[in-house]
This record gives structure tokens, sequence and C-alpha cells, in this order.
């Protein structure tokens, strides 16, 4: 993570930042409750006691994701009282999308794929949305309904903050060969990486 959230500003400014600027670089409007979640939702997660998992992805020794019964958490959160459904929900919602779009290249290598997580993401956003009222609700849907683009949104967060090493860049050119995604095209290019010739030239179509 930069140094510049430690030294200079707080996290909730770092993260406002970068996903006021992956806002703005990917042309997405959103509601400015749904932006302010997002930012309080990243900030949050330096806490490492908030995924679900007892060790973050970063720090599995084989990379990968670990896999967690996100349905079994479901099935409890939808059983409790309001107040614990709520503060499940919730953290069910934001792991699967913290992590989908942070590790989702990791995913890949799971016995879980994304599309799992999407589910349960969807599914626990979804219900909050159907559950709360007034501004307190008011993210969920969007949240919901758009899920898949905010996976990108974090994923581009991820990549940028990543960019200033080698291994990071060596991660985001793994991303694309994964994937052959225009936008980490574009990311690699930024770098100085030559695509012609190989994976995203004439050879092979970009995905969006």
């Amino acid at each position: 993570m930069d140094r510049e959230i430690l030294v200079g500003k707080s996290a909730q400014e770092w993260f406002r930042e970068r996903v006021s600027d992956a806002l703005s670089h990917r042309s997405l409007q959103i509601q400015e409750v749904t932006e302010f979640y997002l930012v309080n939702l990243l900030a949050s997660f330096l806490e490492r006691e908030r995924l679900f998992c007892p060790r973050s992805a970063v720090e599995h020794a084989a990379g990968d994701v670990l896999d967690e019964p996100l349905a079994l958490i479901l099935l409890r959160a939808l059983a409790a009282d309001r107040h614990a459904r709520v503060r499940e929900l919730r953290r069910l919602g934001d792991t699967a999308l913290f992590v989908c779009g942070f590790f989702g290249d990791s995913l890949a290598r799971s016995a879980v794929d994304v599309d799992y997580y999407v589910a349960m993401g969807e599914r626990a956003y979804g219900t909050l949305a159907d559950a709360e009222r007034g501004w307190a609700g008011a993210p969920f849907g969007e949240l919901s309904d758009r899920f898949g683009d905010f996976v990108d949104l974090f994923a581009e967060i991820a990549e940028l903050s990543d960019l200033r090493s080698n291994r990071g860049l060596v991660r985001l050119y793994e991303r694309f060969l994964a994937t052959g995604s225009a936008r980490v095209a574009e990311l690699l290019r930024a770098r100085g990486v030559a695509l012609l010739g190989g994976p995203g030239g004439a050879t092979r179509s970009l995905k969006h």
C-alpha cells in the first residue's frame, strides 16, 4: 500500500482520490452516497479482521484467495435478528466486492470462481436494499445492480496502486494474459510495456 496513506493524509482521503480518479477514467456516474460508501469500505479493509477469511488473500502462502462458505454466511445472516442481519449482509457484500476487485486473478485459480462471489455480493446488497429505507439503504440498490462495474472500479484502483513496483507490473501483465482486457492493456502500455505482435496485438482481440 502506498506510504502516502500513512504520511500526510488519511486512508479516507487517499481512497477518495483513488475512487474519484477511477470513476473519471471509466466515465462512471454514481450516486454521491454510493461513492462515499465505497471510500469508507476501502478504508475499512485496511483492518484485516474486516475480511471473513482468517488471513487476507495477499498473505496466503500460495497467493490464492481462501475458500470461504459465503452461501452459508448468507443463510445465517438471513436467519438472524434484524441488527445482526444488516451487519452480516454488509460484511458479506463488502467482502465479496473487495475480494473480486482486488484478488480476482487469484480467484481464477481457486475452487470457487468470481461468479460465485459476484452472486453472493449482489444477493447481499440486494437484500439490504429491500430491507433498508431512506439514506441508510440508498447505496445498496446501486451496489447490487451495478456490482460488476464496481468490481472493475476496484480492480483499476488495485492496479494503479500496484504499478510502482516491478512485482505489481508482473501481476498486471499476468492479469492481461488471463483476461485480454483492453483496460489492462492500456495500463501496461502507459508503463512502456510493448504488446504489439504478442497478446493484445493484431493476433488477439481485446476484451472491454
